[in-house]
């Protein structure tokens, strides 16, 4: 939805994580849109708000074009929590895509004709919340409970949301994903069964975005660490190399605090034993003694000797 990072959307603009999503999706694993099918959408959209224009962005959509000729408009929004009104945004999207249809010119008789081809228009909702399912409307009947009375019910369009949880899909549900979404299907569904996740060693095509999609939606800092440290060579290809990468790092980080605490630790031990060294020579009355060991580190460390310490 708007106010997103571009970085979440990027794994969804490419085409064939698009035409993949919806060919699982809706049309059960056939290849149905081929991904050369596709092209870019037009995302943002205005409306008359309480006192003025806003503007409302689609997180990603696609046109659906076979010889020339538009068959569908697919949008495509990502949701981590669950928002009763999910229906009326959808309609929002859904009726700007539909008035740009309403487009009219004058043909060589002067005669007002149509200036294309009118298409439907879908939208799927992503949701990508793992601990528990959607329990939110989904549809305008739900959202609108008993505030819509049943004399007007036949009048009323029920707007059904195209809602798809992506942690709780089945086995073979995520196995019918041909590309990189794959992955993010294979991770939400981990992370609902056991709470954790095993990276596949099966080679990733845009793994920046898959790991930049994760951080985002999934609050994963550590794939966004990993995302932020690629094109300067030697980047991961499996998620499995984004783990070991990410383990090294924790590794080296925990190496650099242990030795940053040791310094603090040896420098508050210095201190201390030189305070007691102080200590011992002004109970001595070696005052002369006392002023050798704060200007000379060889007197001092005679002085620790004699003193044990």
């Amino acid at each position: 939805m708007a106010g997103k990072d571009i970085t979440e959307k990027a794994l969804l603009a490419y085409n064939d994580v698009f035409a993949d999503i919806v060919n699982n999706l809706l049309f059960h694993g056939e290849q149905f849109i081929g991904e050369d099918e596709l092209e870019q959408g037009r995302e943002r959209s205005v409306y008359m708000g309480d006192k003025s224009l806003r503007e409302q962005e689609r997180d990603n959509s696609k046109f659906w074009r076979k010889n020339d000729i538009r068959i569908a408009f697919i949008g495509a929004e990502s949701e981590t929590e669950a928002d009763d009104s999910i229906s009326f945004r959808v309609i929002g999207y859904d009726g700007a895509s539909y008035r740009d249809q309403i487009c009219y010119e004058y043909n060589e008789n002067g005669k007002r004709v149509r200036r294309m081809t009118r298409y439907p228009v879908i939208t799927i909702v992503l949701y990508f919340g793992y601990k528990k399912r959607w329990d939110k409307a989904k549809s305008l009947y739900e959202v609108m409970g008993d505030g819509l009375i049943e004399e007007l019910k036949p009048y009323v369009h029920d707007y059904k949301v195209n809602l798809f949880e992506i942690a709780f899909l089945n086995d073979k549900q995520v196995a019918g994903f041909k590309s990189d979404f794959r992955f993010v299907a294979d991770y939400f569904v981990q992370k609902r069964k056991t709470g954790d996740y095993v990276g596949s060693k099966e080679e990733v095509k845009h793994i920046r975005e898959v790991l930049q999609l994760l951080s985002a939606v999934a609050d994963e800092k550590r794939f966004r660490m990993i995302a932020n440290t690629m094109g300067k060579g030697g980047e991961p290809g499996t998620m499995c190399e984004v783990l070991d990468r990410i383990e090294a790092k924790g590794r080296e980080k925990g190496l650099k605090e242990g030795k940053k605490e040791g310094k603090k630790e040896g420098l508050r031990q210095g201190e201390e034993r030189l305070g007691k060294l102080g200590q011992a020579l002004i109970e001595a009355g070696r005052n002369e003694d006392l002023l050798k060991a704060m200007k000379s580190t060889r007197s001092r460390a005679k002085l620790y000797k004699e003193f044990g310490l």
